[in-house]
């Protein structure tokens, strides 16, 4: 096995696992609404989550335990992803700032700050922001 080739699967495993932990979430009610499956669906396709993958994991969400970044930075890291996946997702209109609390809530943030954190993140997005720029704003919002 080639270098590339570990990677790979080591991207991809993380990406399915990124995946699982947002199945997890969006499952948190018991229900995936059409909203969500769309959104879903549409977020497979941008991490290469194969169909079978996409339908194991959904058979299994519950099996799949939810990693969410230990540093505070990793923290942030993934949230500026997912804030520019649901951003770009134009699709979702004014449910992206309630699908990205969900998943914020599911990263570790506090419920009880998660609505500030991420409307600071949404509007960075929308300014264009890089994730060094993102990361120091979040963490000196409250300055």
């Amino acid at each position: 096995m080639s270098i590339s080739d570990l990677f790979d699967s080591g991207f991809q495993k993380r990406n399915q696992d990124h995946f699982a932990a947002i199945v997890k979430v969006a499952m948190s009610d018991g229900v995936i609404t059409d909203d969500e499956k769309a959104f879903l669906d549409r977020l497979a396709k941008k991490l290469d989550i194969s169909e079978h993958d996409y339908a194991e994991i959904l058979k299994d969400y519950q099996g799949k335990p939810i990693n969410p970044p230990t540093s505070y930075d990793s923290r942030l890291e993934r949230l500026y992803d997912l804030a520019r996946m649901v951003y770009a997702d134009n699709e979702l209109g004014a449910k992206q700032t309630v699908m990205l609390q969900r998943l914020g809530v599911g990263l570790g943030f506090s419920p009880g700050n998660v609505a500030y954190v991420v409307d600071k993140a949404l509007k960075l997005v929308d300014a264009g922001v890089d994730l060094d720029n993102f990361i120091e704003e979040i963490k000196n919002m409250n300055r």
